[in-house]
């Protein structure tokens, strides 16, 4: 054979097999788990903020990429089975939503890499080694306890100057609790709140709860961002209107009837979540990707409940507010 002739042959099949091998990395469906405490229409929203990160990144649901989903409906038990059953189904990637799902996530693989979508002080709750360098199989996006919490106890004092005492509600179910309540405490007694902790596990428990809250004559109180609270957002404004408590909580609560909603906009954490689903795709190591915190924090005030329960936000968080509710 011609030397000619034999270097365009080996050319054309050196060229034939990279044809090949780009068709198949096309072809190739890349697998995700979203594991889920609560409900699909409850982070309806947030999983649209997830598909739309993706897409934007080329992965589009259906077209190369297959989302199995699980769900634990509130109860957080059946999280460790959940985590067990995507791992079986052997997904290249899992998204978490919450501190507990990801702790059941972690015990159920050590090999599968794990996006958290939004947790609370992965630090100090064990979920990462740290944020620059998380180490093993998970990373993704977090968010501080105390900083937060802080804030809308805070917010609670401004809103009612003369506010003596105020409640802390949290789901015991959830963990990552013990990180920031003493802080939070703390802080509270440093602005002259007497704050109580008071435990919400299931949505039936709402209206004792809150019978409670009046008993021991709480005058406003701030929510969690707890997966469980999440889910019901408005039926937990329903209960603080009903009793005319001034509650604080997250956007989406000031947004289902809530008087003041403060934290992340979680939506957009859920888009950034796509990053990491995206490299770690295209084979990034979990531990190469350093842990995320969001930077920007709104103020959310929601007037037209206010009104309904005949309480007074005052001019100065109200010129505070980057978005009001009429």
């Amino acid at each position: 054979m011609r030397r000619r002739a034999f270097i365009a042959l080996v050319t054309g099949t050196v060229a034939a097999k990279s044809v090949v091998v780009r068709a198949q990395q096309t072809s190739r469906v890349a697998r995700v788990g979203f594991l889920g405490p609560t409900s699909a229409s409850s982070v309806a929203r947030r999983l649209d903020g997830l598909r739309s990160g993706l897409a934007e990144l080329g992965w589009v649901e259906g077209r190369g990429l297959v989302i199995e989903y699980r769900w634990a409906d509130g109860r957080y038990e059946r999280l460790p089975e959940l985590a067990g059953e995507l791992v079986r189904t052997k997904v290249d990637v899992l998204v978490v939503q919450s501190t507990p799902g990801i702790l059941a996530a972690k015990q159920a693989t050590s090999t599968i890499p794990i996006v958290m979508a939004s947790a609370t002080d992965a630090v100090a709750t064990g979920l990462v080694e740290s944020l620059a360098r998380p180490g093993g199989n998970v990373t993704g996006l977090t968010f501080f306890g105390p900083e937060l919490y802080v804030k809308r106890v805070e917010l609670l004092k401004q809103a009612v100057p003369r506010l003596a005492r105020a409640a802390m509600v949290f789901n015991p179910q959830n963990t990552s609790f013990r990180v920031w309540l003493q802080e939070v405490d703390e802080a509270a007694r440093a602005m002259k709140v007497e704050l109580t902790r008071v435990e919400l596990r299931t949505p039936d428990e709402l209206d004792n709860t809150f019978d409670g809250l009046v008993r021991r004559r709480v005058q406003a109180f701030a929510i969690t961002d707890d997966a469980l609270f999440n889910a019901n957002p408005g039926r937990i404004a329903d209960q603080a209107m009903k009793r005319r408590l001034l509650s604080a909580g997250n956007r989406e609560y000031a947004e289902a009837g809530g008087m003041i909603g403060y934290g992340h906009d979680a939506v957009a954490l859920y888009r950034r979540a796509a990053y990491f689903v995206d490299k770690i795709l295209k084979g990034v190591r979990p531990a190469d990707l350093p842990v995320e915190r969001p930077t920007k924090f709104e103020l959310i005030v929601n007037l037209k409940s206010a009104g309904v329960a005949r309480i007074s936000i005052p001019p100065a968080v109200i010129g505070r507010a980057d978005e009001m509710i009429r």
